[in-house]
């Protein structure tokens, strides 16, 4: 269950980071209350996960799930650069992201 909350909380990450983007540096009601709502989630889940797991391959999957998956979202809705570099570069995070998941925790 603790991995499932880092997951979600990784999935909340892409989506502060993306209305962080579209809030225009905050000039933006509904991107700016959509950042929080889904920073403190992210933020939430992962503390609830922290007291179950170890710090260090928890927080790298969380950080790894936001940049990958705030990457492909840029991308393929926001118009961001596609380049072959760039989509072996996140295939390679995701690598590391489920390579660390799988080398499980002591607890």
């Amino acid at each position: 269950m603790a991995w499932l909350m880092v997951v979600v909380a990784g999935l909340l990450e892409t989506g502060f980071a993306v209305c962080l983007k579209l809030s225009h540096g905050f000039t933006r009601l509904y991107p700016t209350v959509a950042f929080a709502v889904f920073a403190l989630g992210s933020f939430g889940l992962l503390t609830l996960a922290l007291r179950k797991l170890d710090v260090g391959p928890a927080y790298a999957v969380w950080t790894g799930i936001g940049a990958a998956g705030t990457a492909i979202y840029g991308m393929v809705f926001l118009g961001d650069l596609v380049s072959t570099l760039k989509i072996i570069s996140i295939t390679l995070v995701i690598v590391g992201v489920v390579g660390l998941q799988l080398s499980g925790s002591a607890h």
